[in-house]
């Protein structure tokens, strides 16, 4: 069914409007590239991605939410489910654990139980059922018909505003409820507010409890028509009055509908205050022209995909790639008025028009490949990015974890921000270097999270840190302090430096020479006994969503370092080849994380994610190819299962994309690009100030995977990575493809990483 699927939709979008080329046209006319996103992929699985509409890096994902509940809804939605309770506001995408949901409209006919509901039975709550043949899916557009009501829902968004066209059937009965109780997985509401201003106005805010530990949003919507009457619920119970404080509320607008008249509804959403939705919802939505909004949205998608264009007669890769490339435009999300007004770290309101402020950092998947795209193809947010992370740390006294509605969530291990923001910094982005250095330092000098005991000796001693999870711990906190030295080293400060280069040798105690894994290792300097490198404990053991076969490589700051502690070369090639056909028993508590597997290569998790192209640090340069291939070509698809792993915020998606264009950055920060192997004959990459990257690879195939020369700008090539000064500056890189591994490409010590 799913390959059937995949056919009916390429036959669909192949007929949808075809732009009858592959290239820019020479006026510089935008192509049509939003006919190849599929919103779809990656909604079945454990995917968890985000359906409805949104434009790029907006605050607003005005979507369905599901009565279903559970880690497969993390985003709200799922594609075995057919049910709806709402259309929320704000949704997130690809997580691993569900939040936001909140402010959800629900258009209904007659009296309806303000409550979820219970399945199958649609009396018993809001919810209706659909058919996912009335259902139209877009970035910017998306439509339902809800079978209980007979309705027609309609949504676009801008940045700030969620944008609402109900069409009813005739009725004297029809309404909309606005319900302020029921958000996503841990959330749920704590405080609500509701309040009709007037015959076609409600505003209020709700506060919630959940993964962000304090989230509060206002709105004020606006209707299209004015209101016949306008009651208010503490959950299932009608209270008097217009307005209500209180923890389950509700709002039900009603309204006298002719046959086919539509209701529209215009909802302003701000962090900091009703009038700021107000403002928000005056300055990016002033009319009432719905299908203007849904063009504008388009256009805005539109201008983003065209950042990259890529020539291929794999229809099927086109749409994997320009859908990878959307999610990666879905977060981080802006987190800041149109007045420059937003919500800080402190819970205290702000006020900077000389950034742009975000949230939604899933920065321990982020920092790998998302974070580094962005360097190249958004450099205009990459100064932005970093000043919201120094002001988080001036906030809340360290650099962000995972950063979530103004809230430090504390999920993952280690310190993912200092990569990112080195990167930043090493690749001579407008940032304040000397700001944030002392940022990376005092974030790096904390005593939590087991850094105290980290600093104390050298590593995290299972025995001593309750929470577990230290060999991944000890493992991220080295790559990141490899990270702060190379900015230390940018900035003359040697001791700070050499102290940061030391720590960052921390894997050197967790690797066991006996066995060739890292393995947990207690104060005492023995090592976790009994060790089984497959087993794993989901938030049981010495590492984070993994077993020891996938964190034995996590030292992408160090490969040479790793490569000696294995003892050679060739012992290192070995395990790494074993790493892809070994076969074993994780156990029935291993993390539902851990998936996508070629042997135990974990692609659905990001701890693996560098681990095909640390071949070419050993001159075979040949192995990346072959695996980044099957990887691209087994891992992703155009059907609702596309993605083997959660999307994380963006990141499984980016690397398919950098992976694709035929380059990956392994060491976390500075951009150095390893070469692994282009799946498009060619890709205009549209870089900063007009310049342009155009990647051509001649002879290339499926089975041509190979590289075996390389031209940069006319001239030979024959370095195995690219920095990205070189990419920034433009050009043409022109791979030359073969069946054959080269004997001499990468090989020599000279051109390896």
């Amino acid at each position: 069914m799913q390959r059937l699927y995949g056919l009916i939709i390429g036959i669909t979008l192949s007929l949808l409007l075809y732009t009858g080329c592959d290239s820019p046209s020479e006026n510089g006319k935008l192509l049509n590239l939003m006919q190849y996103v599929d919103q779809y992929i990656g909604t079945g699985e454990h995917g968890h991605v985000f359906i409805g509409a949104n434009v790029p890096f907006g605050f607003v994902q005005l979507g369905p939410t599901q009565h279903s509940q559970g880690w497969d809804w993390c985003s709200g939605y799922h594609y075995s489910d057919s049910t709806i309770i709402g259309f929320g506001h704000l949704h997130l995408s690809g997580t691993g654990i569900g939040d936001l949901g909140d402010v959800s409209f629900m258009p209904v006919i007659g009296r309806v139980k303000t409550t979820r509901g219970e399945l199958p039975d649609e009396a018993s709550g809001i919810y209706s059922y659909f058919r996912r043949e009335t259902e139209k899916a877009s970035p910017g557009y998306y439509a339902v018909t809800l079978d209980r009501f007979g309705i027609h829902a309609e949504l676009t968004t801008t940045k700030r505003v969620g944008f609402h066209k109900y069409t009813f059937p005739a009725s004297d009965e029809a309404g909309v409820i606005i319900d302020l109780e029921h958000g996503i997985g841990w959330d749920r509401s704590i405080d609500s507010y509701i309040v009709m201003d007037n015959d076609s106005t409600v505003s209020g805010y709700r506060r919630s409890m959940g993964w962000a530990r304090n989230q509060v949003v206002y709105f004020t919507a606006v209707f299209s028509k004015p209101m016949k009457d306008f009651a208010v619920f503490n959950s299932t119970q009608e209270v008097e009055g217009e307005s209500l404080n209180a923890e389950k509320v509700y709002g039900h607008a009603f309204f006298e509908i002719a046959q086919g008249e539509s209701l529209l509804v215009k909802v302003g959403l701000s962090p900091v205050s009703i009038d700021n939705a107000r403002m928000n919802l005056n300055a990016e939505l002033p009319g009432w022209d719905f299908e203007a909004a849904v063009k504008s949205a388009d256009d805005e998608w539109n201008k983003q995909l065209n950042k990259i264009v890529i020539e291929t007669d794999n229809d099927e890769y086109k749409r994997v790639f320009y859908t990878a490339l959307y999610h990666t435009m879905v977060a981080p999300s802006v987190f800041q008025d149109v007045n420059g007004d937003y919500h800080g770290s402190d819970f205290k309101i702000h006020n900077d028009k000389s950034y742009k402020n975000f949230t939604t950092l899933s920065l321990w998947d982020t920092y790998r490949a998302a974070h580094p795209l962005m360097t190249i193809i958004h450099p205009e947010m990459v100064s932005d990015v970093a000043q919201t992370m120094i002001n988080i740390y001036k906030q809340q006294g360290k650099l962000p974890v995972w950063h979530l509605m103004g809230n430090e969530t504390d999920c993952m291990v280690g310190n993912p921000a200092i990569p990112v923001l080195a990167d930043a910094i090493l690749k001579g982005f407008n940032i304040d270097a000397e700001e944030a250095y002392k940022a990376i330092f005092n974030t790096s000098m904390l005593d939590e999270r087991g850094l105290d005991l980290y600093k104390e000796y050298g590593y995290i001693p299972f025995d001593k840190h309750i929470e577990r999870e230290t060999a991944a711990m000890t493992l991220e906190y080295a790559l990141a302090d490899w990270s702060a030295a190379q900015v230390a080293y940018k900035l003359g400060y040697d001791n700070d430096y050499n102290y940061f280069k030391n720590r960052s040798k921390a894997y050197q105690y967790l690797f066991d020479t006996s066995t060739g894994f890292m393995r947990g290792k207690s104060s005492a300097g023995e090592f976790r006994s009994p060790f089984d490198p497959f087993r794993t404990v989901h938030m049981g053991d010495d590492f984070c969503e993994g077993n020891a076969w996938q964190y034995v490589w996590l030292v992408p700051h160090d490969v040479k370092g790793l490569v000696n502690l294995f003892g050679s070369e060739a012992l290192f090639v070995s395990k790494l080849d074993s790493l892809f056909i070994v076969d074993g028993d994780m156990g029935e508590d291993a993390s539902a994380d851990i998936t996508g597997l070629i042997g135990q290569y974990a692609h659905g998790n990001e701890p693996s994610h560098h681990v095909a192209y640390l071949y070419a640090y050993v001159g075979q340069p040949w192995k990346t190819a072959q695996r980044v291939h099957e990887i691209l070509t087994t891992m992703y698809d155009d059907t609702p299962s596309g993605l083997c792993g959660n999307e994380d915020v963006g990141q499984m998606s980016a690397w398919y994309v950098l992976s694709s264009l035929g380059f990956y950055q392994v060491e976390p920060a500075g951009g150095k690009y390893i070469f692994g192997r282009p799946l498009f004959n060619k890709a205009d990459i549209l870089l900063k100030d007009g310049q342009k990257l155009s990647i051509v690879a001649h002879n290339n195939s499926d089975e041509n995977m190979y590289i075996q020369s390389i031209k940069l700008n006319g001239k030979n090539y024959t370095k195995s990575f690219i920095n990205h000064k070189t990419i920034k500056e433009g050009g043409t890189l022109e791979f030359f493809m073969g069946s054959h591994p080269s004997d001499v490409f990468g090989v020599g010590l000279e051109n390896r990483p």
